[in-house]
């Protein structure tokens, strides 16, 4: 019997903002992951010395304010997209449980559908990944004020733990000098807090990440074809009529 031949059909689906953001992304967490491995093993690493502190914590930072402002845009960007780079395509909402149960059913009977934007698996990963982003980001921002006084929480920070009579701005990381340390250990329950969610999140997003790109992987192989090349091109080819909406190729 001849096989059938599929006509494949290319459908333009990410703009460029959305792969940009994607790939900078990607490389912003790697680099942030590897400045924190190498602050949390410095010890074992052999590096000692205020100095050092302060200039791992201040690049982790610095790193940190681009991966904000990185996922910043990519909020904002989706909020006034009207694409598949729109936040409605890229977030699950309230048909995501309805979707999901379809696609599992669909699988198991080894139907293949196709996707022009993430199907209900890979909506609901991104949407947590989003999540602890946001997290992320968050408690960062929380603990680089407490740590090395850098915006946006660093002033407030200082004000809150110098000592009477003295200029908060005169505060200088890892310095006791002009710090009131009974102030001092009334923020401490909340940076433990901040510190231990932030690591924590991040831990949860390498999961994530590892599970995601195995997914993508996979469905890439056996179920829908080009979704690695299409975060490069932007562009999908399908054999199938879309499950998620009518984009003319």
């Amino acid at each position: 019997m001849t096989p059938e031949i599929k006509t494949l059909r290319e459908y333009r689906v990410w703009p460029l903002p959305v792969r940009l953001f994607h790939w900078v992304n990607l490389l912003l967490v790697l680099t942030l992951s590897f400045l924190g491995l190498v602050m949390l093993f410095k010890p074992e690493l052999g590096i000692s010395g205020t100095d050092a502190k302060v200039g791992l914590k201040t690049a982790h930072v610095v790193v940190g304010y681009l991966f904000v402002a990185n996922l910043a845009l990519r909020l904002i960007y989706g909020l006034i997209s009207r694409g598949y780079g729109s936040l409605g395509h890229m977030l699950p909402g309230p048909s995501s449980i309805k979707a999901l149960t379809e696609y599992k059913a669909r699988t198991k009977r080894g139907e293949k559908p196709e996707y022009l934007g993430h199907n209900p698996k890979g909506k609901l990963a991104v949407g947590a990944m989003v999540l602890l982003m946001l997290v992320i980001g968050v408690t960062g921002l929380y603990r680089a004020g407490t740590d090395i006084y850098y915006p946006p929480f660093g002033s407030s920070i200082q004000a809150q733990i110098v000592k009477e009579g003295a200029d908060p701005a005169a505060i200088k990381p890892y310095d006791e000098t002009y710090v009131d340390k009974a102030k001092a250990d009334a923020i401490k329950p909340m940076k433990s807090l901040a510190g231990k969610t932030h690591v924590y999140a991040v831990y949860l997003l390498w999961l994530f990440a590892v599970i995601h790109i195995a997914a993508v992987i996979y469905t890439d192989c056996r179920r829908q074809p080009g979704l690695i090349s299409a975060m490069f091109s932007g562009n999908k080819y399908l054999s199938e009529s879309p499950v998620d909406g009518n984009n003319k190729p």
